[in-house]
């Protein structure tokens, strides 16, 4: 039985190790490009106002995210979706700490700037945890290899079906 599970998984590996290797092969394109558009001048000022994060379009989700990244560096702000005065000074404290325009505004570099810098701290922050032990005693034996990860899958794809309480 286990030498078809080995079989089974070198047969669903091999085609994507042989199109990853003829794409690595194949080098950069040298097909021209086409020429884009002219950015938008306000956009890429350094200076962001009302318009510049207007142009964002930051809906309520897209406001937690920003407020989540704040909270996320440190900056201490509600996550509710809208951008109230409390926000505004928490945006306007993270661009003077940055070196921005300190605005309370928000423009396309400096949004793009507070995602990824907020992800980063969220990488260093899980990196840093340590891991965490599982107590139960089915989680202490060994795995099982890959004929319980099936029985695992199978037993919660019937599970889920049949309702298990």
């Amino acid at each position: 039985m286990r030498v078809w599970i080995v079989a089974l998984s070198v047969l669903a590996i091999l085609p994507g190790i042989l199109i990853g290797a003829d794409a690595a092969l194949a080098g950069p394109s040298t097909t021209p490009r086409a020429a884009t558009a002219i950015a938008d001048p306000a956009t890429l000022s350094d200076e962001a106002t009302r318009e510049t994060e207007d142009r964002i379009g930051l809906d309520k989700r897209k406001r937690r995210d920003v407020q989540r990244g704040l909270a996320r560096l440190g900056f201490d702000t509600k996550v509710n979706g809208r951008f109230d005065e409390r926000t505004r000074a928490v945006i306007l404290r993270w661009q003077a700490a940055r070196d921005y325009p300190a605005t309370g505004f928000l423009n396309t570099p400096q949004h793009q700037a507070l995602l990824s810098e907020s992800a980063s701290a969220a990488q260093a922050s899980v990196s840093e945890r340590p891991a965490r032990r599982r107590s139960s005693a089915r989680h202490q034996r060994g795995s099982g290899g890959p004929i319980a990860a099936i029985g695992g899958v199978v037993g919660g794809v019937v599970g889920g079906v049949f309702g298990r309480r």
